[in-house]
């Protein structure tokens, strides 16, 4: 039954943020909202929501390592796995802004999670200033990009169909009730696969927890290897990072204060986060590209730091 739970809130939560994202989206083009606020607004917490509603419920029921390791574990497997794979399939390019300023952002927001974890809980304090930092950063690069070329103008938004803005709303409103579904079936589930085993809430949460509220980001970064949008994957994956611990853990904090029962434990597992952030940085640092045989060796070293886990 556990297994069924698992299978099933992983399911629903990918049709609910493919309809939340889809919804979202014709939304903002029907009220005439630019390309790249879409992007890194709309998709960018679009494809994070499931990590929401599986952080929200989780923090609920008291199981704070699954909400820091589903978290932590969601910005790993994007940045390590899904980035590395989308790179072996198809090389990525990007401009020197983007990797001057989104990459370190990103990279930071992960290095400030290491201040706020040595008390022993996430508070709603920490929540707001992480939901602070947001607006911030979304104001300034709205500030700095309006006037200048749309980067993601390359993905394959602009062959939707415009339609009424109620269906976009009914999309919303169905995507956010599967993605609660969702998130209560995988994290019951695996709460109780790891009782039953033995495996720690924390590997639970790094792992198959982050895996399933990581599918929006996998399934989107796969479509667009095929279509060759190389921008779209690095904006998605990145922003969503980003939004994970600012939005994400923010809003959760807010909700519900979030106790750290190991914070050295935690501090591995943020020094790995904050590891393949500066991988990225350093191998697009020459050319502003990475190569297929980088991202073969960003997947094989996400391989390894998932094998250590279960040793």
């Amino acid at each position: 039954m556990s297994l069924l739970y698992v299978i099933g809130g992983i399911l629903f939560l990918f049709l609910g943020g493919e309809l939340l994202v889809h919804g979202a989206v014709q939304m903002a083009r029907s009220l005439g909202i630019r390309q790249i606020i879409i992007g890194l607004t709309v998709v960018a917490f679009g494809t994070s929501s499931p990590e929401l509603a599986a952080s929200l419920f989780a923090a609920f029921r008291g199981v704070h390592d699954v909400v820091l390791g589903n978290i932590v574990g969601s910005n790993i497997l994007n940045i390590g796995a899904v980035l590395g794979l989308s790179a072996l399939i198809l090389p990525l390019t990007t401009d020197a802004l983007f990797l001057r300023r989104e990459v370190p952002f990103m990279i930071g927001t992960g290095a400030l999670l290491f201040l706020l974890i040595p008390n022993g809980a996430i508070g709603r304090l920490e929540g707001l200033l992480l939901l602070t930092l947001l607006c911030l950063y979304l104001v300034v690069l709205y500030r700095e990009r309006k006037g200048g070329d749309d980067w993601e103008g390359s993905t394959d938004t602009g062959t939707l169909k415009m339609r009424p803005v109620g269906l976009s709303v009914l999309e919303i409103v169905a995507g956010t009730a599967l993605l609660t579904g969702g998130a209560s079936g995988l994290v019951t589930g695996a709460v109780e696969i790891a009782e039953s085993y033995g495996v720690s809430q924390r590997i639970i949460g790094l792992t198959m927890v982050a895996f399933g509220t990581s599918l929006p980001e996998l399934a989107s970064c796969m479509v667009a290897c095929l279509r060759r949008h190389g921008s779209l994957i690095l904006g998605s994956l990145v922003g969503s990072s980003i939004f994970n611990v600012l939005a994400i853990l923010g809003v959760t904090a807010i909700v519900h204060p979030i106790g750290v029962t190991s914070p050295t434990i935690v501090s591995f597992d943020l020094g790995i986060m904050t590891g393949f952030g500066v991988a990225v940085l350093l191998l697009m640092a020459r050319g502003l590209e990475m190569k297929r045989w980088e991202g073969g060796v960003l997947l094989g070293l996400y391989f390894v730091y998932v094998v250590y886990l279960f040793m």
